[in-house]
């Protein structure tokens, strides 16, 4: 790629090459933004293979099949290599042309990839077999010297869980777990969900601790907001009773006080009777 981009002007140059790392480094978390940095690369040098290569696999990630099968094809006009043959082939399926692919399966161009670029190939016609309904021939295209040896190269891990996979479609249970077992050994990246797929089959299910904490937590809410309600309601029956005390001393002072009014009321009668008695007695 940097020997391609050393026919551009410098400045022109580096611009390109940012956009290129930018799609390199986010076309698998962020397939869209690596997208969106692959079409700046275009329009500034569209006539740089490695540009429409990337610009391809980007669109692919995104699965803009059409025009990633564009960009793969204007690639290979340019360096006249097949190493884009299968993911084109792949294309063919994402178009909803399983035919195609596996007509590009039987094309001479296949003899001219590498190992690698060969079981990317049964792997691409295995799934348009698939595709087409013909499952038991998915099964018979993915058997190979490849799947059977025992030496892990960097497309065991795939070609061994495409074929359980197939396996496990075909209601072929046992054998699917067998093999599922063995991409596991292989798949030392975690490429594959391998380990989920033996799990479920053997219905192990998983507990989200993240979810068992927030419900501990909505738990924990909902005995807090309980005990400040008790509490409001204590409060509130402390402060009625407190009223009501008040209010009953209130009453009680009243009567009291009334009480004593009564009281002196009686004196000034007893007082005023007394007074009246004492004049009568003077006349007698």
């Amino acid at each position: 790629m940097r020997q391609e981009l050393q026919s551009l002007p410098k400045g022109l140059a580096e611009d390109v090459a940012r956009n290129l790392v930018m799609v390199a480094n986010l076309i698998d978390e962020d397939p869209e933004q690596a997208y969106a940095y692959s079409r700046v690369a275009l329009r500034l040098a569209s006539r740089v293979a490695a540009v429409r290569e990337a610009a391809g696999f980007a669109a692919y990630a995104t699965q803009k099949y059409s025009e990633a099968l564009a960009e793969f094809r204007a690639a290979r006009r340019m360096t006249g290599t097949v190493e884009l043959w299968p993911v084109m082939a792949d294309c063919e399926r994402g178009l909803g042309r399983p035919e195609r692919a596996l007509a590009m399966a039987g094309e001479p161009e296949v003899q001219k990839l590498d190992k690698a670029g060969q079981v990317e190939m049964r792997l691409v016609a295995a799934g348009a077999r698939r595709d087409m309904g013909q499952l038991d021939a998915a099964i018979v295209t993915l058997q190979s010297p490849e799947l059977a040896s025992h030496s892990v190269q960097p497309w065991t891990a795939r070609l061994r869980y495409a074929y359980a996979d197939a396996l496990l479609a075909a209601a072929r249970e046992d054998e699917a777990r067998e093999w599922f077992a063995k991409t596991l050994e292989a798949d030392k990246d975690g490429a594959t969900d391998a380990s989920d797929r033996l799990a479920e089959m053997d219905g192990v299910e998983f507990t989200d601790a993240m979810d068992d904490s927030d419900e501990a937590d909505e738990h924990d809410h909902q005995d807090l907001d309980a005990s400040a309600d008790d509490a409001g309601k204590a409060t509130a029956a402390g402060t009625e009773s407190a009223a009501v005390d008040v209010a009953d001393e209130t009453v009680a002072a009243d009567v009291t006080a009334d009480d004593d009014q009564d009281d002196r009321l009686d004196a000034d009668d007893e007082n005023v009777a007394g007074t009246d008695e004492a004049p009568a007695k003077s006349a007698e």
